[in-house]
């Protein structure tokens, strides 16, 4: 049997695919949105899923390919992995995103005689996965709950929604304090702090990518408005590398431990 293929089109269609699941990776695993490293990693496995296509490879060495080496090199181009523990979670993303992309587009295969209609199908499916793991992951923090919280500093004080994350169970090495994290836009509303700024300082912290370092300060005082309001002196505050939730849900994470202080 005879097929024609039509190699830009074909590369259209994987670069818009890849592009997608690039994206729905990108966010559920760190929150960004690095499009033009996105759309720059969906150019990379699009080209070369075509060479693997246009190869004369057997079909089994052709998925291997397809499945191993063409997966991993978009994955690095498109995201950033900081370890293998990340990559691997990555990769499972990845396929996870795919088999739910590609099983709610196949429901609409049959009417999508246009390219546009069968873009438009893609972004849609990506949307509602988007949000259905949105839901998943509120339903699993259901032990947890968003509070108000008022932080006090010398530079300044901010209000802030704030999670209480039973999970979070960092503590400063050296006092052995919990330490809350803090969003770092949130922090300019206390008229920044920087890394010459006296008081702040650098713990280390494990994270899904292996170790790192978080700047951390000591606030004045802190209230916790929840039924009653709950002071906490001079509270540890450690500062976010990034977004701290996506949808602005929460600014600041707290560690249960303050409450027991």
């Amino acid at each position: 049997m005879y097929y024609e293929l039509y190699i830009d089109v074909f590369f259209l269609e994987n670069f818009m695919l890849d592009s997608l699941l690039l994206l729905l990776v990108s966010r559920i695993l760190t929150g960004e949105r690095a499009y033009g490293r996105i759309l720059f990693g969906g150019a990379v496995g699009s080209l070369m899923t075509c060479l693997v296509i246009v190869a004369p490879f057997a079909p089994v060495v052709r998925m291997i390919l397809y499945h191993t080496a063409v997966s991993s090199v978009m994955l690095f181009a498109g995201v950033r992995i900081k370890g293998p523990a990340q990559f691997v979670k990555a990769f499972l993303m990845l396929y996870v995103s795919a088999v739910a992309v590609g099983g709610f587009m196949q429901l609409f295969r049959p009417y999508m005689r246009y390219v546009s209609l069968f873009y438009a199908a893609a972004a849609v499916s990506g949307y509602l996965f988007m949000k259905v793991w949105k839901l998943l992951s509120h339903l699993r923090r259901n032990t947890d709950s968003v509070v108000s919280v008022t932080i006090y500093t010398d530079k300044g004080e901010c209000r802030a929604k704030a999670l209480i994350d039973t999970g979070n169970c960092l503590r400063d090495c050296v006092t052995g304090d919990p330490v809350n994290i803090i969003d770092p836009g949130c922090v300019s509303g206390l008229s920044g702090y920087h890394d010459t700024d006296r008081g702040v300082r650098l713990i280390p912290y494990k994270c899904v990518g292996g170790e790192s370092l978080m700047k951390v300060f000591r606030a004045r005082r802190m209230c916790v408005h929840m039924e009653e309001d709950r002071w906490i002196e001079r509270p540890l505050l450690g500062i976010g590398e990034e977004i701290l939730s996506d949808d602005r849900e929460y600014e600041v994470i707290l560690n249960p431990a303050i409450f027991s202080g």
